[in-house]
């Protein structure tokens, strides 16, 4: 799909917007107590790519890397932005300008797959956490921080198109 400058500046601050929603909701489950994303470890799986490992035992036993919760943070925005311009190339373009729900909601369900299926299993969780010791609380938590990112795609379009008029 070919996004003109425009189009790809609305996907970026929608990108960037949805996932500081899913991190604000991440902020206040941490404040309520529950365990949530580590992004050091997340940098760490990272930082290794360099060197050609993409696959751990164990993150957390991992080598650390040098300036990995900043490399963490940068690859988790990274990511929002990639899946907002997979949601546009999907929904349209004219999704960024007139955005609906449940495109939003769909594209946000559905990315869970990349920590279910690749992001877990490399850092050494297995398939979607099925080797921590609470595999179903661990996916409860994915898939409902993916539909706050989901949620927060819509949010972040819609307050997009109602403030920055198209070029």
């Amino acid at each position: 799909m070919n996004f003109s400058l425009d189009t790809a500046a609305r996907v970026v601050l929608i990108g960037l917007g949805a996932t500081a929603v899913m991190d604000a909701w991440l902020l206040l489950l941490q404040r309520l107590g529950v365990p949530t994303l580590n992004f050091s470890m997340i940098g760490r799986w990272v930082g290794h790519w360099r060197h050609g490992v993409f696959a751990h035992p164990a993150i957390a036993k991992a080598a650390r890397v040098r300036h990995e919760l900043a490399l963490g943070w940068l690859f988790h925005y990274a990511t929002g932005v990639a899946f907002a311009a997979l949601l546009v190339a999907v929904a349209g373009t004219g999704w960024a300008y007139s955005p609906s729900l449940a495109p939003a909601l769909t594209l946000g369900v559905a990315t869970v797959a990349a920590p279910w299926l690749v992001m877990q299993p490399a850092m050494g969780a297995g398939i979607a956490s099925r080797r921590t010791p609470t595999p179903g609380r661990n996916r409860a938590r994915s898939l409902a921080n993916h539909l706050v990112f989901g949620l927060g795609l819509y949010l972040a379009a819609a307050l997009t198109a109602s403030h920055l008029p198209p070029l």
